[in-house]
């Protein structure tokens, strides 16, 4: 019996360890070499070298000089990359349509329509980025808050906007914490 089992116990452990050893600390040092930022998580670190974010993930601002994200379907955990889902509330719920007609109210901003990317959460509930219709939609209520013109912060969000990956791949974005680092930064400082 002992000659039977032998060789499926040496092959399940020597796979074991080929990947669930070697093969992840093969992948994580090749991560490190080829895309170590990415590998790190993206961090960002503000002026005095704390890490303040990661652009891979998104931040809640609520404050009306800065630009607001989308919002998070983690719910009262923020954007806790841990607790990251969808709502898996539906277009009957009347919890989502009470949320969205509140969110709704917060943003607008004169006749124009509210993007819907600013009421809606993303697939994962951590977007870190709007598009940039979004993003220029917001720009009266910073400006106001910032006591500067719609002129100087619309300059600021289009020098944010990322392209098409590769000049083709998904839609233009803009990272809402690399945009309000930047804001911050036109300040003198970045308060975060």
């Amino acid at each position: 019996m002992l000659n039977t089992l032998r060789p499926a116990l040496v092959f399940g452990l020597g796979m074991t360890v080929l990947l669930g050893i070697a093969y992840p600390l093969g992948l994580t040092g090749v991560a490190q070499i080829v895309a170590p930022r990415q590998a790190n998580g993206s961090l960002i670190a503000g002026k005095d070298g704390q890490v303040i974010g990661s652009s891979l993930i998104g931040q809640s601002f609520s404050e009306p000089k800065y630009f607001w994200s989308r919002p998070s379907a983690a719910g009262r955990e923020g954007y806790d990359a841990t607790a990251s889902s969808g709502s898996n509330l539906g277009p009957t719920s009347k919890a989502l349509m009470e949320r969205l007609r509140q969110d709704v109210e917060k943003y607008k901003v004169g006749t124009a329509p509210v993007p819907p990317e600013l009421v809606t959460a993303s697939g994962s509930g951590l977007d870190p980025e709007i598009s940039p219709a979004a993003a220029r939609y917001q720009i009266p209520r910073v400006a106001a808050a910032r006591g500067k013109t719609e002129a100087e912060i619309g300059a600021l969000v289009e020098a944010q906007i990322s392209g098409r990956a590769l000049g083709i791949l998904g839609e233009p974005t803009v990272n809402v914490l690399r945009l309000n680092l930047a804001l911050d930064a036109t300040d003198g400082g970045i308060r975060r």
